[in-house]
């Protein structure tokens, strides 16, 4: 099952692409920080990272969707950053028939580490590991992009991950990605 994973921000937004295997083997295909100045106009921010996403749906074609659940937390200026590129990374996966899966970050947590309230060191080491990886993907946004698409993959049930099913308009989006460029 190939995943792609969105750590949302608007200053930097981690990307990753992740390929998992039945037996929960994952290998790392894809990962970046997509990154927008705070001095830039809000619209040309949003667009830049919607870009960047178009980007990546195009040229890894996922089968699948993940990202980080919006929480609540003090800083409302943050959460509308997070909450808005949320909602454009959700319909790109939208448009292309992918299912999504929102994790929140306890969650993404426990899956890669065993422990829900681990720091983000932990999910860098643990992320490297699971992986192979010769060296930690940075910043953290990288790590947490590759831990959401991984824990997307491990909670999927065996059945379908295992026969890497892919609904008809997920089929019907890759076959026309595929003939455009080709063309």
């Amino acid at each position: 099952m190939r995943v792609l994973g969105v750590d949302p921000g608007l200053t930097r937004c981690g990307v990753a692409v992740v390929d998992v295997a039945p037996n929960r083997t994952a290998q790392l295909v894809h990962v970046e920080v997509l990154r927008t100045p705070p001095d830039m106009a809000l619209e040309l921010r949003l667009l830049g990272i919607a870009r960047g996403l178009t980007a990546a749906f195009e040229q890894h074609l996922p089968e699948a969707f993940a990202i980080e659940r919006v929480f609540a937390q003090q800083n409302v200026q943050s959460v509308m950053g997070v909450a808005q590129i949320s909602g454009i990374a959700l319909h790109l996966a939208a448009e292309r028939g992918l299912p999504v899966g929102l994790h929140t970050p306890s969650e993404v947590k426990a899956a890669v580490t065993g422990y829900g309230n681990a720091d983000k060191r932990q999910v860098t080491t643990m992320v490297t590991r699971l992986l192979g990886l010769a060296e930690a993907p940075k910043p953290a946004d990288a790590a947490d992009a590759i831990a959401i698409a991984v824990c997307h993959a491990w909670r999927q049930p065996a059945p379908a991950a295992a026969a890497g099913a892919m609904t008809p308009a997920q089929r019907a989006w890759r076959d026309a990605e595929a003939s455009a460029r080709r063309r």
